[in-house]
């Protein structure tokens, strides 16, 4: 469902930007599971530039049972951007969810107005597109901007305003990145790198997904995608509470 997705993010990707490939640890860029009514593999591709330094997105393909496409996109330290954030997710072709955001670092109104107000021109065209949905497992005050674009939908929505909207957000991201101004001061730059990986470290312990990746892949692969590749920055709770 999210394959013709997945080639636009690349076809722009290689249009945009000089690429180049970003090692994804062994035994986690492809892995088939046979369990459950439907195989499930999945697969991940990971890329940087001079203005981003990781560029990941995976797909689950586990024919009607699963379709699950995912993203997130981190700017180069020297760059205060939003990460562009990305799920998209259908089980049996009913239950179709989908997420797109430019995710805020931090929350302060200097912040947001010049990152996350531009974007309420493309919000306010989608308003189907923007439910008033529950987060179960994350708060909706971080991380995620007013203007995220959350919804359960139907396959047709998908292929078309969803299809639509994801391309809309994609060239303002591009358009704010050809835009900003990169940081100088080193301080400003490691108060980036501190909130990239907090982002890391707060997405890692709360990824629904963790469970979704063992039912298919195993409990001991699933933590090793969370957190050497999808959140490489993050540290395993067991392994933070004996280096505190």
């Amino acid at each position: 469902m999210y394959k013709p997705f997945l080639e636009f993010l690349e076809a722009e990707l290689f249009r945009q930007f000089d690429l180049q490939s970003r090692s994804i640890p062994p035994g986690l860029e492809l892995n088939v599971s046979e369990r459950g009514r439907h195989p499930a593999t999945i697969r991940s591709w990971c890329y940087q530039c001079r203005d981003l330094r990781k560029i990941r997105y995976t797909y689950i393909d586990a024919g009607k049972s699963a379709q699950i496409f995912n993203s997130v996109i981190y700017p180069s330290h020297c760059y205060d951007l939003p990460l562009l954030g990305i799920d998209f997710l259908s089980f049996g072709n009913v239950k179709n969810l989908i997420v797109l955001d430019f995710q805020p670092l931090f929350q302060d109104e200097v912040y947001q107005q010049k990152y996350i107000e531009p974007l309420k021109q493309l919000h306010d065209k989608y308003p189907d597109l923007s439910q008033d949905l529950e987060m179960k497992f994350y708060d909706a005050n971080q991380y995620f901007s007013k203007f995220l674009l959350f919804a359960k939908t139907d396959a047709e929505t998908v292929a078309t305003r969803v299809f639509a909207a994801f391309q809309d957000y994609l060239s303002l991201y591009w358009k704010m990145l050809a835009q900003a101004e990169p940081l100088t001061d080193q301080k400003d730059i490691e108060r980036i790198i501190k909130a990239q990986k907090d982002y890391d470290q707060y997405s890692a312990e709360r990824d629904p997904a963790s469970g979704l990746f063992s039912s298919y892949f195993g409990h001991e692969w699933s933590e090793r995608f969370l957190y050497e590749f999808l959140f490489e920055d993050a540290v395993p709770l067991a392994v933070g509470a004996v280096k505190r």
